[in-house]
């Protein structure tokens, strides 16, 4: 390979990104083209009465994922971004006297369980979190890191330890069972199984093995200082820096072919950008339901609307706070977690008693901020992903409002909105910015033990078209997005020096003809 291979990056979310970086550092020439106006894709930043708040992650885990990649474009990733580690990882309320803190720390943790709910359930969750430390181990370098596997080359990768220790999670069980073995108390049910929805599930549908999100949540979680969409634009500085090409307002629509491989994309303008690769950052839903074209929709499988993850409702705002002494990540939970879910995934409807996700971005986990003025702040409660199939209504997001600040209320929080009203962003509104998904946040919901197997990998039908992206392979999330771009790159440069080989014959002489 040479300089002059070039490879196209259909969007500029954190798929996309690593795979710029990754690409360009090894000298080939990248052209990112980005259907919005900025990176970052779900990783958002937006302006609230002239101050910029998170609307899309709020926490950075797994860190090293985005060391490696920094130290494989000859960079480090502290001399982008100040990161510091937190000490709280999160507050808790299920009403105004019923809160817990969990923390880095697991011995500080099991002591306040054991406060909160006794010693039973103080010692469940120390085995707990021994088990999902096991599942992770088990799963991080046979799963997560490796090429998307089926059941099993996935036994065989694990080997026997790594079988046993996944099979005392009993995989087979709902990550919702498997907590009443841990805990007695649901209110720890409903803490632990908050987990399947950060990969935009259901904790009564969704695997065990979820548990090991946990873990990665007890090995470190990180602020950002100025914010998390900070990531996105030093990946993008970084990709600039090795020779990348950024074009936004760009939007793709559809794939070139020749010889039934990629070989560029197609701009509605009627511009044709040829590459000999082509790497796309967007839902694999959307890529199935034809929005690059027909050809590329063939190279990946159908997805149902049945198997869309959640989507939210998010309120982004400047307020005075009062009342509940907020840290940087809140929760408050509802009052009957089974019926949120049914509401969601059964009644496909907004959840009359929601679950409320509260990040005050002005304070630190301990809680502490500058000044006493208005605080940045962003409420968010799960929806199901149905934005392109029903007339969402603004009486439906007014209802769910009421009955969202109604419930923080109950817990002790009170919210005064200062300067310009609520920016209200639901699945309507996501289908518009990520269109094909409906509204889906995640990709597909991780419902049953099969779920993995099922969400797409990077390789497509065709040679030299691969995915990106928190919709494939490994899963949702910063990390795992990034991780997505990593296996992108890997399989398209197995695909272009296969190509290089494939194109060389040899013939008596000692010489070679195309």
């Amino acid at each position: 390979m040479t300089h002059r291979d070039h490879v196209v990056i259909v969007g500029a979310g954190i798929g996309g990104l690593s795979a710029a970086v990754l690409l360009a550092a090894r000298g080939l020439a990248v052209t990112v083209l980005e259907r919005g106006p900025s990176v970052g894709g779900k990783m958002r930043q937006v302006d609230v009465g002239g101050k910029l708040l998170d609307a899309g992650p709020t926490v950075l885990t797994m860190r090293d994922v985005f060391e490696e990649i920094f130290a494989d474009a000859g960079d480090s990733l502290t001399s982008h971004l100040n990161l510091q580690p937190v000490d709280i990882l999160a507050r808790h309320a299920w009403s105004d006297h019923e809160r817990l803190d969990l923390f880095a720390d697991l011995e500080r943790s099991a002591s306040a369980i054991k406060d909160f709910a006794g010693p039973v359930d103080a010692r469940g969750f120390l085995e707990f979190s021994r088990q999902a430390k096991r599942v992770f181990e088990a799963l991080n370098t046979a799963f997560i890191r490796a090429p998307r596997p089926g059941p099993l080359s996935l036994s065989y990768r694990l080997g026997y330890g790594g079988l046993h220790d996944l099979w005392r999670t009993s995989p087979f069980d709902t990550l919702w069972k498997n907590l009443g073995t841990y805990f007695q108390d649901p209110r720890l049910r409903q803490l632990f199984g908050r987990y399947s929805t950060y990969v935009g599930s259901s904790p009564f549908l969704s695997p065990a093995t979820l548990m090991l999100i946990a873990h990665v949540e007890q090995a470190g979680v990180w602020l950002v200082e100025g914010g998390v969409y900070r990531l996105a634009l030093a990946l993008h500085d970084l990709a600039i820096k090795h020779g990348a090409v950024f074009r936004f307002n760009a939007e793709v629509c559809g794939l070139l072919t020749e010889g039934g491989r990629a070989t560029g994309v197609s701009l509605p303008s009627g511009e044709q950008i040829e590459a000999r690769g082509v790497v796309v950052n967007a839902d694999s839903a959307a890529v199935a339901a034809g929005l690059l074209g027909r050809t590329a929709a063939d190279a990946v499988a159908p997805q149902p609307i049945r198997h869309r993850s959640l989507s939210a409702v998010t309120w982004l705002m400047q307020a005075q706070t009062a009342g509940f002494p907020l840290s940087r990540h809140n929760i408050f939970f509802s009052g009957n977690y089974p019926a949120e879910f049914d509401d969601i995934f059964r009644s496909h409807r907004l959840p009359r008693a929601p679950t409320v996700y509260v990040c005050a971005q002005d304070r630190d986990d301990q809680g502490y901020r500058m000044d006493d003025g208005p605080e940045r702040i962003m409420c968010l409660v799960n929806a199901p992903a149905l934005g392109d199939q029903t007339s969402q209504t603004e009486l439906d997001l007014e209802r769910c409002q009421a009955d969202t600040f109604e419930h923080l209320a109950r817990c002790g929080l009170h919210l005064q909105f200062v300067g310009e009203p609520l920016l209200t962003t639901g699945p309507v509104q996501f289908e518009s910015l990520f269109p094909g998904t409906g509204g889906s946040l995640y990709g597909q919901a991780s419902h049953g033990w099969r779920a993995s197997f099922r969400r797409p990998g990077s390789r497509t039908g065709i040679p030299g078209l691969h995915l990106a992206g928190g919709s494939v392979h490994p899963g949702a999330g910063i990390p795992m997005a990034a991780m997505s771009g990593r296996l992108a790159v890997n399989g398209l440069l197995t695909d272009l020096a296969s190509c290089l080989r494939s194109r060389q014959m040899a013939i008596a002489g000692g010489m070679s003809t195309p």
